[in-house]
């Protein structure tokens, strides 16, 4: 019996690595960050780590250019609200969206009950 070929194990990256490929930011900070939101007996791999810093990255260009379309040389708080206006909304929307299908839910569950009233009156099963 041929047993299957194993897959050379690819070495992980340390956070001394991570720092020395020149990341936007120090991928410690980016980790202690992510670690606020995750469980303790989480970990996380070095692609994830490289990913979520160089996603990061993207954030801060998209919310800088928000604030370069300003005509103004100073950049304020005002500015900066406005261009991270977008990314707040997401959690607005996420919130919204489960308030509306607690909703939902209730008016199914109000539908069922007047369902079965009927056929209940009616004289019909189920």
């Amino acid at each position: 019996m041929q047993m299957p070929e194993e897959k050379e194990a690819v070495p992980e990256k340390d956070d001394e690595e991570l720092e020395s490929e020149k990341l936007p930011f120090a991928n410690a900070q980016v980790v202690r960050a992510m670690r606020k939101g995750l469980s303790p007996d989480k970990m996380i791999k070095s692609e994830v780590k490289k990913a979520m810093n160089l996603f990061l990255e993207k954030i801060c260009i998209d919310i800088a250019k928000r604030m370069d379309k300003f005509p103004y040389a100073m950049i304020d708080k005002y500015m900066f609200d406005a261009a991270i206006e977008p990314y707040e909304k997401i959690y607005k929307v996420q919130e919204e969206k489960k308030r509306i299908i607690k909703h939902l839910e209730a008016i199914k569950a109000d539908c069922d009950r007047l369902i079965r009233d009927v056929n209940e009156t009616f004289g019909e099963k189920e």
